[in-house]
């Protein structure tokens, strides 16, 4: 999704706390293939080799005090090591072969070892190629500007993959700290209603509206009271990808200092000389004040 910062990274308030009570290596035990299949590829490559190399360093010390390994050169841990790789790998050179049955048991064991791991590998890296993920970029800020006259909260978003969402739709809320008549402090969330949520082929860009209207959490809000409410909208798109014919769905949110008040979004569609539609994404982000840079949505 590029550099602008998701929802995965921004949401500590929404998805998880830092006051969970299941420390990380818990998590990564207790959910170790979700783990893997949402690594980086150089993270996923690294814990695979480390594996690997750890496994093969336990066969090795296996043959290193049960002995019999033809032709390993005395005090030569190396050739242990790589004996073990061999076996691990089923590529048997012919060189180094295991003498007695101690040496023979732990062969035969970690051949069935070597063959369930490629076996694992290959469904993991399969999986993690053909998991359909979604490139959709949302602008870094949000803006309230008039539309129709009416003032509304927009954000923009563009598929940047070359192919088509299908049956699009966003769900936006409003989070924020509210104290109950209790007096109880309480993370409270409100959806916002779109002006249109379901975009039927989401190919190029699609800008989100939100009407602030009396019945809006935002009408009569101000930059001061989201701020101090910790207030932050959270947007989540979901579709199905033409080309896997699967489900993807995408995340952002936006906190109080990422809304610009009295600005709209810079056009990014253009027309070349010939009548031809360009989508100018370098304009993506940039906005243009269109009214004085009023902070407050009036509640009346």
């Amino acid at each position: 999704m590029g550099s602008h910062r998701t929802g995965s990274q921004r949401l500590t308030l929404a998805t998880r706390t830092k006051s969970t009570s299941v420390d990380g290596s818990e998590r990564y035990f207790t959910d170790f293939y979700h783990h893997l299949l949402t690594s980086s590829w150089p993270f996923l490559l690294f814990q695979i080799v480390g594996a690997l190399a750890f496994a093969n360093l336990l066969f090795a010390l296996g043959y290193f005090f049960g002995g019999g390994v033809e032709n390993a050169r005395p005090g030569h841990f190396d050739d242990l090591f790589f004996f073990s790789v061999e076996t691990m790998a089923t590529i048997g050179y012919g060189k180094l072969s295991p003498v007695g049955l101690f040496a023979n048991v732990l062969m035969s064991i970690e051949a069935l070892f070597g063959m369930i791991s490629l076996a694992l590998m290959t469904g993991l890296i399969f999986s993690k190629f053909s998991r359909p993920t979604a490139r959709v970029r949302f602008s870094r800020i949000a803006v309230v500007t008039p539309r129709d006259g009416v003032p509304s909260l927009m954000f923009r978003m563009a598929n940047v993959r070359a192919n088509q969402i299908v049956e699009a739709h966003i769900h936006v809320v409003l989070a924020r700290q509210e104290v109950t008549a209790e007096g109880e402090d309480i993370r409270r969330f409100h959806d916002l209603t779109l002006a249109r949520y379901r975009n039927a082929i989401f190919a190029y860009s699609w800008t989100a509206i939100h009407p602030i209207q009396p019945g809006s959490p935002f009408y009569g809000a101000d930059l001061e009271a989201l701020t101090a409410s910790r207030a932050e909208v959270i947007v989540s798109l979901t579709g199905t990808d033409e080309t896997f014919a699967q489900t993807i769905y995408a995340r952002h949110s936006y906190d109080a200092a990422d809304i610009v008040w009295g600005a709209r979004f810079v056009d990014i569609l253009t027309r070349t000389p010939t009548g031809e539609v360009v989508f100018d994404y370098s304009h993506f982000d940039e906005v243009e004040l269109v009214a004085p840079a009023a902070s407050t949505v009036a509640s009346a």
